[in-house]
């Protein structure tokens, strides 16, 4: 993708499996709202080929996108309507679409319920929280039950008990019914408890992909094991956990307690990933 002369992506090829949930990540600039955006069909490309649910998003119709869902990091709303009656509007466009193998849309009760509105379903818009509004635009995103959903920075502005609900709800829509789910944030701990796989973006290019156990693997950090013994705390950095610990218990047994193993958090790992990709091209540039 080519803003004139610049390349805001340059290569980026990923395939996306249903009911698999991906997480985008990567620092501002680097190419993810523009990958989103070509994938809904809301951007045209420059050169490349895009297959979304078997169609080019670019020129797929009405019946492609009742199939797709979409959560906005914000959208102007109805201030002045409810959200059960925002969402019956909104769910009317979608039962045209209705097949007997996905009914839609996701009647009004059980969606409010999903998202944790029911008690607030006939309270005017405006007077829902920061929090609760972003519980309806969720809501908004999967009226029409799609089997991709595309999400933005999906739990900007929930409590810490909102955002288990939100996990809870994520998980539900990919291993119950099968939704295939992409996400971009910037909540690395939301990404490891939520993602199968992680695509880190840097300079419009994918510098690394897997789970985050696969991207641990691909930095040569050491693991931090912690035990106690005998009352006194120990703390011993060491490039093979597993064989450390084996030998440990070998020649201490139940004296050890306490133990703990932590290897590199996702935020190190991302952090060295995308420095590692910079550098180079930083020297280039010099």
């Amino acid at each position: 993708m080519r803003y004139g002369a610049h390349d805001v992506l340059d290569g980026v090829e990923f395939e996306v499996h249903r009911g698999e949930v991906i997480c985008l990540l990567g620092p501002n600039g680097a190419g993810k709202t523009t990958t989103i955006e070509i994938l809904e069909g809301f951007r045209m490309r420059s050169a490349g080929e895009v297959s979304v649910l078997g169609e080019d998003p670019a020129r797929a119709g009405e019946d492609w996108r009742a199939r797709t869902g979409v959560v906005l990091q914000s959208w102007r709303d109805h201030p002045r309507w409810t959200p059960r009656r925002l969402l019956d509007q909104l769910g009317g466009y979608f039962a045209p679409y209705s097949t007997p193998e996905v009914a839609r849309p996701v009647p009004v009760d059980e969606l409010l319920e999903m998202v944790g509105l029911t008690e607030l379903a006939d309270q005017k818009i405006v007077t829902l929280s920061g929090g609760q509004r972003r519980r309806l635009d969720v809501a908004i995103g999967i009226v029409g039950r799609p089997e991709l959903l595309f999400l933005d920075e999906p739990t900007a502005g929930f409590d810490p008990h909102a955002r288990r609900e939100f996990h809870q709800l994520v998980h539900r829509l990919s291993d119950l019914e099968g939704t295939t789910i992409l996400l971009t944030t910037h909540d690395l701990d939301e990404a490891e408890k939520l993602a199968d796989r992680i695509l880190i973006l840097a300079e419009g290019t994918i510098v690394a992909a897997g789970s985050a156990e696969q991207l641990a693997r691909q930095v040569a950090r050491d693991a931090e094991v912690r035990w106690s013994r005998n009352g006194e705390t120990f703390v011993h950095s060491t490039a093979d956990a597993t064989a450390f610990v084996r030998e440990l218990l070998n020649e201490h047994g139940e004296d050890v307690t306490d133990l703990e193993v932590r290897r590199a958090s996702l935020e190190v790992i991302y952090i060295d990933l995308v420095h590692s990709h910079e550098l180079p091209a930083r020297e280039t540039i010099r």
